[in-house]
């Protein structure tokens, strides 16, 4: 594993340590399909929820909010479907984003909304 899948890695543990501290029950982690990675699914009460973490250590280009491009953003929802269509739910769903910089976690509830991406075409 190189550098900076290690940090990666460690990035999405702390995710998913605070995300617990905040009521959110782990459903799957690093779930992929041909769209793409979704980094955390979690149950926050009656919310199923598509996190993405985004780490940086620096802050300059828009720091790990920044990160989270329209592109991405496209393929997260686009994975999240495919996903949906395999489980069993009718739950309302959210995109949330956990943003860590310099070692300070932020949460995003509601980043971004599923009416307002497309799918991507592979």
């Amino acid at each position: 594993m190189n550098r900076r899948e290690r940090i990666g890695k460690e990035g999405e543990r702390a995710a998913c340590e605070y995300l617990h501290k905040e009521g959110y029950s782990l459903i799957e982690r690093n779930w992929r399909c041909p769209f793409g990675e979704i980094d955390i699914i979690a149950r926050d009460g009656d919310t199923l929820a598509f996190v993405e973490v985004k780490r940086r250590s620096r802050s300059g280009y828009g720091g790990a909010e920044g990160a989270l491009t329209l592109h991405k953003q496209r393929r997260i929802v686009a994975a999240a479907r495919m996903y949906l269509s395999q489980v069993e739910s009718d739950l309302p769903v959210r995109f949330d984003l956990v943003a860590i910089e310099k070692g300070r976690l932020s949460l995003f509830k509601s980043a971004f909304e599923l009416e307002d991406r497309c799918t991507p075409t592979l």
